[in-house]
């Protein structure tokens, strides 16, 4: 049977939290890491999701990635397709999150599409068009100062408009809580009016429920990994009893470092060897965790200045040969960053990351998203079974094809509890 739901991620972490989402909500998901190569075999499953590293590509490029990735779904013979973007919205004002949706929308022959980016059970809500992240504008929280995409407008429907020639309206929360039906008619009238993106307002799990039975007609639909999961969880209900359990099966805990050893259900173990932190984001949560976990294990800043990667990699070496967890962070503050440096620092973690595996690490953590892209990059992985998830939205990923490969946990920068750091890098 072909995968009912397919899912373009524009960043690696975010393909790997939709990826949770999807499992979670019963179906069998797929992971693929880059654009699928040519004789790609998709294994038996009800959803395949691509991450694809475009957030903060140019627009062009990114709308030239994301369609490959469209019509190689359409050919695996998926109907209907998710976008999935950061639940804090993250794009310029040329781009990417505009011009892919109209890309995606206009080759799906769809009139409308829906723009939900909140996710609240990770703080991000949204209300009166406002995304709001905990109780704080988006505008008034630390994205304000990222680096490369820095969020200072929290009126999404405005935000939008500047990245598309397309019309932008809002469905508003009071129409939401009318139910699926008022929202459907809603969407009606907005696209016989000319609107191409809808973007709807959620504050619980249950708006989100409402938006996608809302849109369950739609061909393209776009979101965070909240919308992604009430999504999922429909296609599932469609599909009953005969849809399986996920690739591996849903479930794992939070509570720990992630293994299931000897679950009956098959969920991967997380394989020996000493475990490597790999911290580039330099958001608030990720600082937060990076100095929770600077008191559990060495820990070495890695620097764009001099000799940066030899002083890190020669401290790796030394340190994992006696320590069974280690972390290397370029993670800083505002004012205390490599200014322009965010490439080269990437690429240098990327390549700790290979000499880590090298050298027998059996997990590596990583912090950011363009820090895990390059680490995935750097490792060759093509695709991974979603294992158990650390915190939520952050599964343990068990990458196919060669099993000397260690587990990855690839982590959004604002993801997690305080002790995500610490808790995956115990012993199991």
């Amino acid at each position: 049977m072909s995968p009912v739901l397919g899912c373009v991620a524009d960043d690696y972490t975010g393909g790997t939290d939709v990826a949770a989402a999807f499992r979670r909500s019963g179906l069998r998901t797929v992971l693929l890491f880059g654009p699928p190569r040519a004789g790609t075999v998709v294994p038996d499953s009800d959803a395949v999701v691509v991450a694809l590293k475009t957030r903060s590509v140019p627009a062009g490029e990114a709308v030239t990635a994301s369609r490959a990735v469209q019509d190689w779904l359409t050919g695996q013979g998926v109907r209907r397709l998710y976008f999935k973007y950061c639940s804090t919205f993250d794009s310029t004002d040329h781009g990417n999150i505009g011009p892919v949706a109209d890309a995606l929308a206009e080759a799906a022959g769809a009139r409308l599409t829906v723009v939900c980016p909140a996710s609240p059970e990770h703080g991000r809500t949204a209300y009166q068009g406002h995304l709001f992240v905990g109780d704080r504008l988006l505008s008034d929280s630390p994205m304000r100062h990222h680096p490369l995409t820095p969020m200072t407008d929290p009126d999404l429907v405005r935000v939008l408009a500047r990245q598309t020639p397309n019309e932008v309206a809002l469905v508003p929360l009071q129409t939401v809580e009318r139910g699926p039906d008022a929202v459907r008619s809603a969407l009606e009238e907005l696209a016989a009016s000319g609107v191409r993106h809808a973007v709807t307002d959620a504050v619980t799990d249950d708006h989100l429920d409402t938006v996608a039975r809302a849109a369950a007609h739609l061909p393209v639909i776009t979101g965070a990994a909240g919308l992604a999961r009430a999504a999922a969880a429909l296609a599932a209900t469609a599909l009953g009893p005969a849809g399986g359990t996920a690739l591996g099966p849903a479930g794992g805990t939070a509570g720990g470092p992630g293994r299931t050893s000897g679950a009956p259900d098959g969920m991967p173990v997380l394989p020996a060897g000493p475990a490597v932190v790999l911290a580039g984001s330099c958001s608030a949560a990720t600082l937060e965790q990076v100095a929770m976990a600077r008191e559990h294990m060495p820990a070495h800043r890695l620097t764009a200045h001099g000799d940066g990667l030899a002083e890190a990699l020669g401290w790796l070496e030394t340190h994992l040969a006696h320590e069974d967890r280690v972390m290397i962070y370029s993670s800083a503050p505002p004012g205390q960053r490599d200014s322009g440096a965010a490439a080269s620092l990437e690429a240098a973690l990327a390549a700790v990351a290979a000499r880590a595996a090298e050298l027998g690490a059996g997990r590596i953590v990583v912090a950011g998203g363009e820090t895990s892209g390059a680490v995935v990059n750097a490792l060759g992985v093509s695709g991974a079974v979603v294992g158990a998830e650390a915190d939520r939205g952050v599964p343990w990923l068990h990458p196919t094809g060669r099993e000397t490969r260690p587990a990855l946990l690839l982590k959004s920068g604002n993801f997690g509890r305080p002790d995500l750091l610490v808790r995956a890098t115990e012993t199991p």
